[in-house]
């Protein structure tokens, strides 16, 4: 791994913490190179980021096997994406612009996205108008998503299930 160090502790490093510790209730799995978790806003059904873990400030901070697990992973929450949802395809992102630590932003698309929508990048949405994530509205697809990713084989043993702890 290259030495790129984080100055400040960042939203991404909260969130991981909470992951580990059971109190992220939007954990959907752990991975080998860190956590499935839903997005805050659910600009679309099953919009999911992958954290590092450990976190890292950039993709570059990686080195190339760290890297190639973490490119990985993104792509096979893609994959289970597919597989338990009607999306058509999905988007990538990693930025860290807002959150300076690594972290991907993985969205499905679908067929019936409002008229023009679903052939925009994804950041033409009103997030803020965006349904906010709840645990109960989506158990049902975090639990068909931890299975698909469990019959992948990309997912690592959780100390706690998901967001068994929030509140805490």
């Amino acid at each position: 791994m290259k030495s790129e160090k984080i100055d400040t502790e960042t939203a991404i490093h909260r969130q991981v913490a909470d992951a580990r510790d059971g109190r992220e209730p939007r954990v959907i799995s752990r991975l080998f190179s860190g956590w499935a978790v839903f997005g805050p806003r659910q600009f679309v059904r099953g919009y999911v980021l992958l954290l590092p873990d450990p976190v890292v400030p950039s993709i570059n901070a990686l080195g190339a096997k760290e890297r190639s697990q973490f490119l990985s992973d993104m792509s096979r929450i893609g994959d289970a994406l597919l597989k338990v949802t009607p999306s058509i395809r999905i988007n990538y992102a990693i930025l860290g612009n807002v959150e300076p630590a690594l972290h991907a932003h993985i969205m499905p698309r679908y067929a019936d996205e409002p008229e023009g929508r679903s052939t925009m990048h994804p950041w033409t949405y009103d997030w803020d108008k965006a349904p906010e994530f709840d645990r109960a509205a989506f158990a049902e697809l975090g639990e068909s998503l931890r299975r698909e990713l469990g019959r992948m084989g990309v997912t690592k043993p959780m100390r706690f299930d998901p967001g068994s702890n929030a509140g805490t």
